[in-house]
């Protein structure tokens, strides 16, 4: 009897070839659809927590009659900022379940000064976009020369994906919309309505830096690292404040870093002052954007909703 000696079954190149030409394209086609798959979640979660920091605030009304101001500080002969500087976000994260935190804030304290180091720096996840490249630590704050360099270190402040909304002009003293230097809005104040007026929206960490706790007085803020929109020295209420102005491209399209910006595509997260939340998209009218962050100027805001 002759022996015939056969091959083993096996893959041939051109076979494995093929099947790694296959796998390649089912994941070029599967890997953005995952992608976007995730993204929805993540936004989803962004809205989930401007909604909580929007209720947080309606108790904080609740209880006080009025809401928290943008930030509190005294001024000087020339009307700069002197301290103790606690944003808005400070005021409100008992109405958020953040008692630790919280409980080491002393509001006549200054931000900076060292007692306050560990309420000031303590990184709080509700106030950070899941989408957001904002850093998992504090970062330096301090006063800052023309070209936007630091020249010293005044402090370190935790990270926040979400600013409270000043109005149509540049943030500092007094705003047309809720959130200014010591402001102390009412709901009765809002005469353009509960559900058409901004409250909070979302700043992107990979356009500007913005802090929960508040602004330090004499420091600036300025781009992040790659920022597109050019070299801008802000005072210290932007990183707790933002606004409308010189936005044409509406929430999608920042012109300033203090604007309002997001990590998402096409649009950015908002709290009304009601307490619902919403994702405004580029196709905003910008007349009704700029609307929608004023209290009370009896405009065209409710044109966006």
């Amino acid at each position: 009897m002759m022996l015939v000696w056969r091959r083993p079954p096996g893959v041939t190149l051109v076979e494995l070839l093929v099947v790694m030409a296959i796998l390649a394209t089912l994941a070029g086609v599967l890997l953005p659809a995952v992608q976007s798959a995730r993204e929805a979640v993540r936004r989803s979660g962004c809205l989930d927590r401007v909604r909580q920091i929007g209720l947080a605030a309606q108790r904080f009304h609740d209880a006080r009659r009025v809401l928290p101001p943008g930030y509190a500080s005294g001024s000087d002969a020339v009307g700069d900022d002197t301290g103790p500087g606690w944003g808005w976000a400070a005021h409100v994260l008992p109405y958020l379940e953040e008692h630790s935190v919280a409980g080491r804030i002393d509001l006549a304290s200054p931000l900076q000064a060292p007692a306050s180091a560990a309420a000031r720096e303590s990184v709080v996840d509700i106030l950070l976009c899941p989408s957001d490249a904002a850093p998992r630590e504090a970062f330096a704050v301090g006063p800052r020369d023309r070209a936007g360099a630091l020249t010293a270190t005044t402090c370190r402040l935790a990270p926040a994906s979400y600013v409270g909304c000043f109005g149509v002009g540049e943030p500092g003293i007094d705003g047309d919309g809720v959130f200014f230097r010591n402001s102390a809005i009412r709901f009765r104040d809002v005469s353009d309505g509960l559900g058409h007026t901004l409250l909070i929206g979302e700043r992107s960490f990979r356009h500007a830096a913005s802090a929960w706790a508040g602004a330090v007085a004499g420091t600036h803020q300025v781009p992040s690292v790659g920022c597109p929109m050019g070299l801008q020295v802000n005072n210290a209420s932007n990183f707790v404040l933002g606004h409308t102005g010189e936005s044409y491209g509406g929430p999608a399209g920042p012109t300033e870093i203090n604007n309002f910006t997001s990590p998402h595509a096409g649009g950015c997260v908002f709290a009304f002052v009601d307490g619902h939340a919403a994702f405004l998209d580029a196709a905003v009218d910008y007349v009704a954007y700029k609307a929608l962050s004023t209290r009370a100027e009896r405009d065209a805001s409710s044109r966006a909703n």
